[in-house]
């Protein structure tokens, strides 16, 4: 039977690859996107299926309760999938209150929506609602620590992962108080197209291509788990398809590496690319390091930010075993097909960077 889904923060980094993703995987769904275009926000990242006649773009906050109920009604929508998140540490640290307002208030805004809309009728509506939040509720490991399971405690050290706390357990609170259908997953660092330029692989990549510094935070041996963006994507299928109603769910990439070895890998494979194939020196006449095999001669070590957790490390082997879940790339294939994406778009990410994205959406959106 098909499905009429909400994914909120659909022009996401990673709502709008979900978004690719449910679109191929299930094309007699409708999928209704809802994103407040806010910085992170871009509907560039859905041009290749912005002519889908089973998807439809609506601009609006997550926190205008009264507009979330009427496209639960409207749409007749039986899936709520919720991205909408702001997810940047750094910013959370120079302005919390972004991240309190969108992560925490967003989140009870759905939630209040969704048990108006599916539970306080006259009969209760089939429905799902599945919760994307992130490893970093669960605060730091050491270097021997055993992986995050679903029963690690949370301890959350950044205004940011405090903020995707709150909503977790609301999230909860509202399944076992209410009983409206939730599911929760976790996930580890996501990485692949679309992924905004200021987050670590997408800064690394984009400034060896302009040959600027590449800021490496403390020692550089922050290590973190990274998972392939599309991956994510059939986690969450997963989850929605067989996932247990009031369940969390990890979702891993089995992936441990240092951010130094990190820039250093992506050093490497663009310097690879760049001997291999003379057209990128053509293209991107500015990366004399990358031309000339010496990207890690960018590398500059910066003070380190306030309360960096030191490791995280996802422990996915309940998803695994209770959904058949298994991630598609290693990391390996995953970070060369992200080099070559960020090779090939480079009018994706230099509008993002210079802002003419934004102008073009304030003009489409004027009228309203």
């Amino acid at each position: 039977m098909a499905k009429t889904l909400l994914v909120t923060g659909g022009a996401g980094f990673i709502g709008a690859n979900f978004v690719h993703y449910w679109l191929a995987q299930y094309p007699k769904d409708r999928v209704i996107v809802l994103d407040a275009l806010t910085y992170a926000g871009n509907l560039a990242n859905l041009d290749s299926v912005s002519a889908n006649e089973k998807l439809k773009f609506i601009r609006g906050n997550i926190c205008d309760t009264q507009l979330v109920e009427k496209i639960l009604v409207d749409e007749a929508v039986d899936t709520l999938v919720h991205f909408a998140a702001e997810s940047h540490v750094d910013r959370s640290i120079l302005g919390p209150d972004a991240f309190i307002e969108t992560n925490i208030l967003g989140t009870y805004s759905l939630l209040k929506a969704a048990k108006k809309v599916w539970l306080d009728g006259p009969a209760p509506v089939p429905h799902r609602f599945h919760h994307v939040s992130t490893d970093e509720v669960y605060g730091t490991l050491g270097p021997n620590d055993p992986a995050f399971t679903e029963n690690t405690p949370y301890a959350p050290n950044s205004p940011y992962s405090a903020s995707k706390a709150a909503s977790d357990h609301l999230v909860r609170a509202y399944h076992h108080t209410y009983g409206l259908q939730v599911t929760t997953s976790n996930c580890s660092n996501n990485y692949g197209p679309f992924h905004f330029p200021e987050k670590l692989i997408p800064l690394v990549i984009t400034n060896i291509l302009h040959n600027k510094k590449l800021p490496v935070y403390g020692d550089g041996l922050q290590i973190r788990d990274w998972l392939y963006v599309e991956d994510h994507a059939r986690g969450i299928d997963l989850v929605l398809q067989k996932g247990q109603v009031g369940e969390n769910y990890n979702i891993g990439g089995h992936n441990e590496w240092a951010n130094i070895n990190i820039v250093k890998l992506i050093g490497k494979l663009l310097e690879q690319e760049f001997a291999a194939d003379s057209r990128w020196a053509e293209k991107y006449p500015t990366a004399a390091a990358a031309i000339a095999g010496d990207t890690e001669s960018l590398i500059t070590f910066v003070k380190d930010r306030p309360g960096h957790d030191r490791r995280y490390a996802i422990d996915a082997a309940k998803t695994g075993r209770e959904l058949g879940y298994k991630p598609q790339e290693s990391f390996e294939s995953g970070i060369r097909k992200t080099v070559r994406w960020y090779l090939e778009n480079d009018a994706w990410w230099k509008g993002v960077m210079d802002g003419s994205y934004k102008d073009w959406v304030a003009k489409q959106y004027s009228h309203q």
